[in-house]
């Protein structure tokens, strides 16, 4: 016979997985986060090398093959990064025999994607009038308030890297000569290292 308190933790968790998106994979932060470096290194290229240096106005570079480049790259960084984790969370779900296309799930989606779907359409309004200096903290301050907006429909372990997301884009908006770096870390390195985190944590 069960004890009283083993039902009620079976019921806490058949209503958590009922409510919250459980099948986020740790791996799949780790490979966004390796698309997002080799992209700032690409970009790097593009705009800095060899003789600009950190620190530089961005808003000095106007050529339009570079802005072709960047945004194309960052089209290319986003698609990776949605197919893996789709695909990883996928996985994820039918080795758990989780139901993957759920209402928790749906509601996980669409309060992350709103603010990052706005928030990509207001850089690119931006940058086709030439503002560039605004594409790293803007898209990190809307990712940042996506993560925070979907913390309450999955893991709450994502509100923090979300917070971290805010932090990062703040800095960038006032030393913006620093923007490529401070979003190499933002969606580089501390992907990465949520990514291994809930690794560790939930998915070995």
């Amino acid at each position: 016979m069960r004890k009283p308190e083993q039902e009620l933790a079976e019921i806490k968790s058949m209503m958590e997985r009922s409510t919250r998106f459980l099948s986020l994979n740790g791996l799949s932060g780790i490979l966004a986060g390796t698309y997002a470096l080799i992209a700032a290194g690409m970009a790097y290229g593009w705009i800095y090398y060899p003789n600009m240096p950190f620190g530089t106005d961005i808003n000095t570079i106007n050529q339009d093959d570079i802005l072709r480049k960047l945004l194309t790259t960052a089209a290319i960084v986003l698609l990776l990064s949605i197919g893996t984790a789709w695909v990883m969370s996928q996985n994820k779900s039918r080795k758990r025999a989780h139901l993957f296309w759920s209402p928790a799930s749906r509601r996980f989606m669409q309060a992350l994607f709103i603010p990052v779907l706005v928030g990509a359409i207001f850089c690119l309004a931006l940058m086709s009038r030439g503002y560039l200096v605004v594409a790293a903290p803007a898209t990190l301050i809307f990712y940042g308030l996506g993560l925070l907006n979907a913390s309450n429909f999955t893991l709450n372990d994502i509100k923090y890297l979300g917070y971290c997301q805010l932090v990062l884009g703040i800095i960038s908006a006032f030393f913006p000569g620093f923007g490529l770096i401070l979003w190499a870390v933002g969606f580089g390195v501390l992907h990465i290292i949520y990514g291994a985190m809930m690794y560790y944590k939930y998915d070995r």
